[in-house]
Order: C-alpha cells, then sequence, then structure tokens
C-alpha cells in the first residue's frame, strides 16, 4: 500500500521490464543472526513497508511461542536518521509499522521517540526485563540500506538456532494482518510507551560505575574533537562527557546533525580510515585539540586519532585501541576493585579474528581470556552466561572498532568507549604520556602484536566458492596448503567444515556454520592469518597477526615480516588476477 513502491512496480510491468522485476521479486531478503539488511525499495528482496510487516509478523508469532508472558513484558524498538525519497522507506516508519504490528496483537511496545544509538536498544531490554529488542538501522552501510536487528531477552543479539526459528515464521506469516498498515493507530494505544526519558537518565547513570577519575576530568586540559559522521551520536556523546564531568568534545559541525545522505563521505564508515576524517582534522587542527573520537551513524563503532609530535595524525587500529581499553579497563578494575571480586572469576573476550594481545596480558596478570566466533553476538551471550555464573566481564572487543565496554550493555558500544577513552586520555596526560606511547608500553610488558587486515570486494558468490574449495583441495582432493609461498603452514582451522588440525580429534571447538566460508592459517614463524566472507558486504577479508613474546622490540623487523607473509596470503591464496577480485582502495 505504499504508493511509492507500489508506482515503482506497476511501472517495471507495464514496460515488461522482467530483467529488473527478477531483481525486485526473485528472492526474498535472508533473515539471519544479524536480522536483515539490504536496500531499501520495492520488491521482497529489499527494505520497505511491506517486508517490515511481514517480518515483523513472523517475529511477534516466534516470541509468542517461546515467551508465555510477551503480553506482559513487551519488546523495545528503536530507529536510525536513514530515510529514502525515491521509496518512502525510512527507519521512523519502519520502527512504527514493527511497533503497530506488535500492538495489533496486544504486545506492549516501548517505541523511542526519536533517534537513539543502537546500543539503547539492548540496554533497554535488559534494563527493563523486555522479551526482545529490534533496532531499525544499517549501521555504516551506504546510504541507501537500512537493517533490522534483533536483541533477545538477555540482551543480546540473537544466535542460531532463533534465525532460522524466525525465518520459518516469516514464511508463514506473509499476508499483512488486519490494519497492519494503519501505523497511525499505535498514537492512540494503551500499549505503546516511550521508554526515551528514563533510558536516557538511567544508561548515563550506568556507564557512571566506569568513571574513576573524575578529579581528572574536571581538571584537564585535553581537547577532543567528536564527529557523529552524520548520524545520531552528537548529543549522546555530549552527554556521556557530562556524565564523566569533561568538557565537552568539539563536535564537527557539518557532520554532527542526522543526515540520511552522509554527504560528506564516500563511506559513512569511520573504519575506512582518514577519508572519513577529513573535516575532523581540520576542526582540531583549528582548535588545538589533540584526540579525535568518530562514531560510526549509529554510534556502536568508535575509531579515535591522536596527533603525533612529528604532527602527523595517527588512526589507531581496532586491535590497538582494543589494546589500550583492555589495559586501561584492568588497571582501573585492579586498583578499584580489590576484594570485591577474585582475578580468577574476571573475564575478557575478544573474536577469533581480532588480535590475541588480551590473552598475552590475561597470561601476565592471572585472569582469563576466551575467543569466540566473529561478532558481538557471539561475545554478547558468552558474557552473559559467565555474569549468570557469578563472573565479572571487563571487556570484550572486535578487530573492527567496536568495544564492549560496560556490562550494562551486551553489545559494542561506541558512546561508552568515546567517554572511556577521552578519560584514559586524560589521565595518561597528568603522566606526561600520549596513547600512542602508552600502547608502545602496552606492547614492551606484554609482547608486541602486530596485526594487517584487508579485503578485497567480490561479487560473485560462484568465485568466492570456488576461491575457498581451492583451498580446501589445494594439492589434491581434501588437501590444505603446506605452505603459502616462503611461509610454512604448521596448523589449519576451518569453522566452515569444522576441521582443525591442532586438536587431537581434528574438530574444532568453536562452533561452526557451513553457510559462511572462514579458514585460519597458523604459520611455523608465529603468524597467524584467517581468511572469511563477510555476512553483510561482497567482500573477503583477511586478518593478520604476529605475536611478539615480551622483550622482543625489533618492531620494524616484525613489520617487515607480517608484510611479506600478507603479500604471499594475496598472491598465493586470494589470486587476485585470476580470479578479478577487487582490491581495497583507500
Amino acid at each position: 500500500q505504499n504508493p511509492k513502491t507500489s508506482a515503482t512496480v506497476k511501472q517495471l510491468v507495464a514496460d515488461g521490464n522482467a530483467r529488473e522485476l527478477q531483481k525486485y521479486f526473485g528472492s526474498r531478503m535472508e533473515f539471519g543472526t544479524a536480522g536483515l539488511r539490504a536496500a531499501m525499495g520495492a520488491g521482497i528482496s529489499h527494505m520497505n513497508d511491506l517486508t517490515i510487516i511481514q517480518t515483523t509478523q513472523g517475529f511477534c508469532r516466534y516470541l509468542e511461542k517461546n515467551f508465555s508472558d510477551l503480553k506482559k513484558r513487551g519488546v523495545v524498538i528503536g530507529f536510525d536518521a536513514r530515510a529514502h525519497l525515491s521509496s518512502g522507506g525510512s527507519s521512523k516508519r519502519f520502527a512504527r509499522l514493527a511497533a503497530n504490528t506488535f500492538i495489533s496483537q496486544g504486545v506492549p511496545v516501548y517505541l523511542f521517540s526519536d533517534i537513539t544509538p543502537t546500543p539503547f536498544v539492548p540496554y533497554t531490554v535488559t534494563h527493563l526485563k523486555l522479551c526482545a529488542g529490534i533496532m531499525i538501522t544499517a549501521s555504516h552501510n551506504p546510504k541507501q540500506d537500512n537493517g533490522y536487528k534483533v536483541y533477545w531477552e538477555n540482551g543480546a543479539q540473537i544466535i542460531s538456532p532463533h534465525d532460522k526459528g524466525i525465518s520459518q515464521a516469516i514464511e508463514e506469516n506473509q499476508e499483512p494482518w488486519p490494519q497492519a498498515w494503519d501505523d497511525k493507530l499505535i498514537d492512540s494505544s494503551l500499549l505503546l510507551h516511550d521508554p526515551y526519558a528514563t533510558v536516557n537518565k538511567e544508561y548515563f547513570k550506568d556507564i557512571q560505575k566506569q568513571c574513576f577519575h573524575r578529579n581528572i576530568n574536571k581538571e584537564t586540559n585535553l581537547k577532543f574533537v567528536h564527529t557523529s559522521v552524520h548520524g545520531v551520536g552528537h548529543k549522546f556523546v555530549q552527554l556521556a562527557f557530562k556524565a564523566f564531568d569533561l568538557s565537552p568534545p568539539f563536535a564537527v559541525p557539518e557532520q554532527k546533525d542526522p543526515d540520511p545522505d552522509f554527504p560528506t563521505v564516500k563511506y559513512p564508515n569511520p573504519e575506512e580510515g582518514k577519508g572519513v576524517l577529513t573535516l575532523s582534522f581540520a576542526l582540531a587542527e583549528k582548535d588545538g585539540a589533540k584526540i579525535i573520537l568518530a562514531n560510526d551513524p549509529d554510534a556502536d563503532r568508535l575509531a579515535v586519532a591522536e596527533k603525533q609530535e612529528s604532527g602527523e595524525w595517527k588512526v589507531f587500529s581496532g586491535n590497538e585501541l582494543g589494546a589500550l581499553l583492555g589495559w586501561w579497563i584492568f588497571t582501573c578494575w585492579k586498583n578499584n576493585n580489590r576484594g570485591t571480586c577474585a582475578i580468577k572469576d574476571v573475564y575478557m573476550l575478544s573474536s577469533t579474528v581480532s588480535s590475541k594481545i588480551l590473552r598475552a596480558i590475561a597470561l601476565k596478570e592471572g585472569f582469563h581470556f576466551e575467543e569466540t566466533l566473529t561478532g558481538f553476538k557471539w561475545m554478547g551471550n558468552r558474557a552473559k552466561q559467565l555474569m549468570d555464573q557469578g563472573k565479572a566481564v571487563l571487556f570484550a572487543f572486535e578487530e573492527a572498532i567496536g568495544y564492549m565496554c560496560c556490562p550494562a550493555v551486551l553489545d559494542k558500544d561506541g558512546v561508552s568507549a568515546a567517554v572511556i577513552t577521552a578519560e584514559m586520555a586524560s589521565f595518561l596526560a597528568t603522566r606526561n604520556l600520549s596513547l600512542s606511547q602508552q600502547l608502545k608500553a602496552v606492547y614492551d610488558e606484554y609482547g608486541f602484536h602486530i596485526t594487517k587486515a584487508s579485503y578485497f570486494i567480490c561479487h560473485d558468490p560462484k568465485v568466492i566458492q570456488q576461491l575457498f574449495d581451492n583451498l580446501r583441495n589445494f594439492d589434491g582432493k581434501n588437501t590444505y596448503p603446506k605452505s603459502c609461498g616462503r611461509f610454512k603452514v604448521s596448523g589449519i582451522r576451518d569453522l566452515t567444515t569444522g576441521y582443525d588440525s591442532s586438536q587431537p580429534d581434528q574438530k574444532a571447538i568453536l562452533p561452526t556454520s557451513k553457510s559462511s566460508q572462514m579458514i585460519t592459517f597458523t604459520f611455523a614463524n608465529g603468524g597467524v592469518a584467517t581468511m572469511r566472507t563477510s555476512g553483510t558486504e561482497p567482500k573477503i577479508k583477511y586478518y593478520s597477526e604476529l605475536c611478539a613474546p615480551p622483550g622482543n622490540s625489533d618492531v620494524e623487523q616484525l613489520k617487515k615480516e607480517l608484510d611479506e607473509l600478507v603479500n604471499a596470503l594475496e598472491k598465493h591464496f586470494f589470486q587476485p588476477e585470476k580470479n578479478n577480485l577487487q582490491r581495497k582502495t583507500e
């Protein structure tokens, strides 16, 4: 019933444009553990009013099956600022349609009245003890995209088998229920609640438990620049600074207000490096700020840059910031929680493609480190399990600039990460140390961990399949490579098939998934490299790391060795020319 998408389809039918119609209606968007993510537009392969109604109907039926008290507890729905003029789709409209679906079935809905960061949804699920949460966002994807992200009652993103159960229920509930389109009905419903004011107050109260140096924060001369890259983060990072008694950061004026066109950046993703930070560098130079904090558009990720003595700007990688925050959060715990919890009950987590620096810190300091599969859905669920066993999970991170610094949110949170980074930098400044100097000190103490990650773009699933099949049948059937250029392979873990050469029974310990490709190679020189497909983008990604024991300080030699390993990986395992892969361009 959306006049814009309806008109698009009618026009295509009138034109007899079978190719475009095939694109729109050939296959339904797949509902996975990350929920949905696709371009906004007409047809079942896109995000639009109808596919949102169908998805929510399925999700509602699935929740009814799983929770006898759904009508008492309810769900929370949040949204970002994305909008798509040509199809009439927007995050707010999708959120209202989803709310209408639940309310029509007598389910209470806590619908935020305004845009919020993604972490506010999992926070609200836990805080209000709700059955589930939905966030309408496509995070840092291109502007035409949108997404539908789902949280379970434990406050973490869903993991299997919920995705399959929800997917099945969507298939069974495709015809819109009566009044499905009439979202105005919710405005007069007693089942509609707005958690905005409560959550804004409670969230900032909860993150203050991670504030340990209020006096330093009040006095610091350190200046910060913040950019929300045309997303939702501005207001919330300002409030977080206030909660920590820090002077507000300078906001990049051209990027501080939400704008679904993201006019000043090619991609609204701070992970893409310096291009996204151009305006931040200029403002920092003008205002004499030393540190830049950049959130992605839904404010669940954080990138950090620091001005060096040379006048150059250093953008920290996700692994480097993970090392700094891990060191900082452990140090704060050690200095402030003596006696409240034994070190043997302290945990930190990171994903299997992230740096193992936390493992090195854990080994030396005596707490536990665990790795999980890629993605915060795994870390959030594992953190909850550990917390339910009375353990303290201090920190979790992944190299894709995602950090969970506060147990009140079991997902990555760029708002709390930004303000905790600012407090850490302010504290270090009192010792005349920069973030870069402290990072070196962390590596000096726990061993250098040099990482390098990148990706190739490939739009042809057949080529991707063939590339990984080739690695599994390298020297004849069912044989993996024994070397990569001059680098000898000493171990292989394939989480697509469940093979792990290092285990006595050759079976991998981490869960396996046939639907995504992921192989990790360990090399005789201590290097590790993982190749995997992305769940949300047409990319084959790789992650590599060389770890040295403490005391080996020849960083340049380590970097050179890792560069050579990566070059060999690209040449022999990716074969970009043969497979027609497009390189990541800065």
